[in-house]
């Protein structure tokens, strides 16, 4: 008897998932394609989950607001990472976390301590984000007005550093490797202040199935469990606390 539930339970695993669609974005060290190939730590994650789950679907590396208009119109879309905010989760079903990430208010270099003296005031001043993500948002939501959004994090970058407003948001786990995708040091930028600490998750689109958000809910917590996520977090952010619970928030599975 144990050995036939042990042959149902192999083949349930390798029954083919549902046809998701699946966007990521150019977000390094997080996420980035090489040569049009998908990379990156929650690229690396969930190939992991994919292989688990018989899912051959590629990952598609694309803007995004693009990818982020797919999630909120288009049933059986899976994004990733999306920060999680109570807007958000009226929207989508939210899994992770995938990674933790404070999101900072940077200057340039030599600049940070004039701005930190300023208090308050440091709202009426220019912040740079990239357009549609939860860096802009939670500038908006601690006050700045004066928001100037970009297509990309690295165009958002460039122009801090040329001039065209005083700070940027952005994702701390990020900032290393958009500065180096633009050719400039670290130490370019200085951090003035923590807006917030954020969660990062997969995202599923309204109306994708239940069964399959299941699915990747159980894969998540299965190479959480057994430490594979951890040695996969480590490698790419090894400076960085691994996230090891397992939350399934927003829409419910239906």
């Amino acid at each position: 008897m144990l050995r036939s539930l042990t042959i149902l339970l192999l083949s349930l695993c390798a029954i083919p998932s549902y046809a998701l669609r699946i966007y990521t974005e150019e977000w390094p060290p997080i996420s980035y394609q090489t040569n049009g190939v998908a990379d990156g730590m929650a690229v690396e994650v969930v190939r992991e989950i994919q292989t688990r789950l018989n899912d051959k679907t590629p990952i598609e590396v694309v803007p995004w607001a693009r990818g982020y208009e797919e999630l909120l119109n288009k049933p059986g879309t899976l994004l990733f990472t999306v920060g999680r905010s109570e807007a958000r989760e009226k929207l989508m079903t939210l899994l992770g976390p995938i990674a933790i990430s404070e999101t900072v208010l940077l200057a340039r270099k030599g600049e940070a301590a004039k701005l930190q003296a300023m208090g308050d005031e440091i709202k009426r001043l220019g912040v740079g984000a990239y357009r549609g993500s939860i860096f802009a948002d939670a500038a908006q939501a601690a006050g700045f007005k004066q928001l100037d959004l970009a297509p990309t994090p690295q165009i958002a970058a460039q122009k801090l550093l040329a001039g065209r407003y005083p700070l940027w948001s952005e994702g701390s786990i990020a900032v290393t490797s958009i500065l180096k995708d633009i050719q400039q040091p670290i130490d370019a930028v200085e951090q003035v202040r923590v807006l917030e600490s954020l969660n990062i998750y997969l995202a599923f689109s309204r109306g994708t199935p239940g069964e399959e958000i299941r699915r990747w809910h159980s894969a998540l917590v299965a190479i959480k469990k057994e430490g594979t996520f951890a040695r996969i977090y480590k490698k790419w952010l090894p400076r960085s606390t691994v996230p090891n619970e397992v939350e399934l928030i927003g829409l419910p599975p239906r």
